[in-house]
C-alpha cells in the first residue's frame, strides 16, 4: 500500500476515533476531537499531494479519498445537529448535492467521461472544513456559527450548480 493510501486509510480509521471522543464527553473532548478531526482534514490535503505528485493514483484511492471526505464533514455536521449549531436542512442539502454529483459522475464514467473536481468543489471542501473546525470552538459567537452554516450551504449549493451547468451534457435531456 502507498503513502497516498496509508493516509486516506488513516482517515477512515480516524472518524470513529473522532466520534467516539466526541461521545464519550470529558473535560477536553471537544479539543481533542477538533485535534483529531484537524489530522484527518490534513490527511486529506497530504494524500492527495503525495498521489498527484508521485503518480500513485489507485482505484484504492479513487474510491476511499472522496467517501472518507464525506463520511469525516457528515459525522461532524450530524454532531453539530444534535448539539443544536446546525440545522438538519443545511446537511440535508449537503448529502443530496453528494449524492447528485456522485449520480452525475457514475453515469459520466459509463459514457467513457471522468469528471474530475472543479476549483468550486476543492473550494467547497477548503471552506466546509475551516467552517467545521471553527464550530468546534467553544467560545464562538452564534453569529459566526450561523455564518459558517451559510458559507458551507452557499459554497455546496454554488460548487454543485457548476457540475451540472459545466456537465450537463452527460444527461440525454430528450428523455424527460
Amino acid at each position: 500500500m502507498n503513502t497516498a493510501n496509508k493516509l486516506t486509510l488513516l482517515r477512515v480509521i480516524l472518524i470513529p476515533v473522532f466520534l467516539g471522543i466526541l461521545y464519550l464527553d470529558f473535560q477536553g473532548s471537544n479539543y481533542a476531537a477538533l485535534a483529531v478531526f484537524v489530522v484527518a482534514s490534513l490527511t486529506d490535503l497530504l494524500d492527495g499531494h503525495i498521489a498527484r505528485s508521485r503518480n500513485l493514483v489507485t482505484d484504492f484511492g479513487k474510491f476511499m479519498d472522496p467517501l472518507a471526505d464525506k463520511v469525516l464533514v457528515l459525522a461532524a455536521m450530524l454532531w453539530f445537529v444534535e448539539c443544536g449549531k446546525m440545522p438538519a436542512w443545511a446537511v440535508a442539502i449537503v448529502i443530496f448535492r453528494e449524492f447528485a454529483v456522485s449520480g452525475m459522475r457514475l453515469i459520466a464514467v459509463e459514457g467513457g467521461r471522468v469528471i474530475a473536481a472543479g476549483w468550486s468543489g476543492k473550494v467547497k471542501t477548503a471552506s466546509t472544513m475551516v467552517c467545521l473546525i471553527l464550530m468546534f470552538l467553544p467560545f464562538l459567537p452564534r453569529w459566526v456559527e450561523l455564518a459558517c452554516v451559510w458559507v458551507i450551504v452557499v459554497t455546496t449549493l454554488y460548487s454543485g450548480a457548476e457540475y451540472f451547468i459545466q456537465n450537463r451534457d452527460v444527461f440525454d435531456w430528450s428523455q424527460l
